[in-house]
């Protein structure tokens, strides 16, 4: 049996995908519209689906995507910019959320979200000082050649006093 890889798009998955994939549109009088048989041809969809696949599943940078296998990494990430714009993305998740929601269930009525945005008010009394400020002196933070004081008035206010 055949070691399937993450990023491999199955023919089931694409044919719930195909549908929600625009079709390319020409901008018709555009100075830069593609002749007939002149330009690049336009990749296909499935590959393109499969090397933004790729690039989430990998973590990798977009211009190290193998061009043997998914064509021109700046033609992908052109796609991929004009399909979220064209919200492709939102519609594939909300179909998977729906998807998901009919063989499993999701509890809507009923969700939380894990996960701390702030620092915890209370945090300082209860952890102390941090370690790593061991010996550390507050001057030490000071380059050297600075002033140990600060003047007042603003500098731009002081230049033209006589």
């Amino acid at each position: 049996m055949k070691a399937i890889k993450s990023w491999t798009i199955s023919e089931e998955l694409w044919q719930k995908v195909a549908p929600m994939i625009p079709a390319p549109q020409r901008k018709r009088g555009h100075k830069y519209q593609r002749r007939r048989g002149g330009g690049r041809k336009r990749l296909d969809p499935r590959q393109v689906f499969a090397a933004i696949v790729y690039v989430l599943r990998t973590g990798i940078q977009w211009k190290a995507l193998p061009k043997e296998e998914f064509g021109s990494a700046s033609s992908v990430h052109k796609y991929f910019l004009e399909w979220k714009r064209q919200g492709v993305f939102v519609k594939l998740w909300r179909k998977g959320l729906a998807e998901y929601d009919d063989l499993e269930g999701i509890a809507w009525a009923w969700q939380s979200i894990d996960g701390s945005m702030v620092k915890a008010p209370l945090a300082l009394e209860a952890a102390g000082p941090n370690p790593t400020d061991r010996g550390k002196k507050r001057d030490q933070a000071k380059s050297a050649g600075r002033r140990p004081w600060n003047p007042a008035v603003p500098g731009r206010q002081r230049r033209g006093a006589p």
